[in-house]
């Protein structure tokens, strides 16, 4: 095999591989996970005003208690965009507040059980002495921010469903693990290096085969 038809092989091996991989790799990053802006200083200290975050595209359902999650909730806020809290409560679960009102050892109890918040902002798990009780409907969720003496959360909606918010309002869940996202990422580089490189392997072949004169037929008869 000539060294022009290797290359040109190797290219047309490279090449499609390559963008496929760019196009495979960067549809699930697209799909999977995008960035936001930390809007408010209501979940800090955990994510301050300013702060870029990632949050994966998960459903509603998906989500647990403690995760940090993305919604939206035009109709209680004055703007329509993603509005970042904590999960405290899912469908079904009892949350009071509060044990130990007023003292450093104030704690919400989730189904009767002391909830352990090291994420609040000084220590204050609620600190609005606003006392409240709610069970979540199925279907729902609780929500606060870690800043909760600047908050605007589900403690100041009690009259729509006891200051909950649909699970089909949530958007993503916050992520601090950036290996699947950095794969990805990697993946669509390495698939753009793969094409550039097929495409590079392909030119040389086809200048190779410019450059290599065709065979020309002797003028005279030759006997085998």
């Amino acid at each position: 095999m000539g060294k022009a038809r290797k290359l040109g092989v190797t290219a047309w091996v490279l090449g499609p591989l390559g963008l496929l991989l760019v196009i495979g790799s960067s549809a699930a990053l697209w799909t999977g996970y995008h960035g936001a802006t930390v809007s408010s200083d209501s979940m800090s200290p955990t994510y301050s005003q300013g702060q870029q975050v990632v949050y994966e595209r998960v459903d509603g359902t998906e989500v647990r208690r403690g995760d940090v999650v993305l919604f939206t909730a035009p109709e209680r806020y004055s703007f329509g965009g993603p509005v970042l809290q904590r999960v405290i409560g899912v469908g079904g679960d009892h949350v009071v507040c509060c044990t130990g009102a007023g003292t450093p050892q104030e704690r919400l109890t989730v189904n009767g059980k002391p909830l352990g918040e090291s994420y609040v902002k000084d220590g204050v798990a609620d600190g609005m002495r606003r006392p409240y009780d709610v069970r979540v409907p199925q279907g729902r969720l609780f929500l606060l921010g870690d800043h909760r003496l600047n908050s605007m959360d589900s403690r100041f909606f009690a009259e729509d469903r006891e200051g909950t918010v649909p699970v089909g309002a949530v958007r993503g869940r916050v992520t601090d693990d950036y290996a699947v996202p950095l794969l990805l990422g990697g993946g669509a580089l390495a698939g753009l290096l793969l094409a550039l490189t097929g495409l590079g392997l392909g030119i040389a072949a086809f200048a190779l085969r410019r450059r290599t004169p065709a065979a020309v037929p002797p003028p005279w008869p030759v006997q085998a």
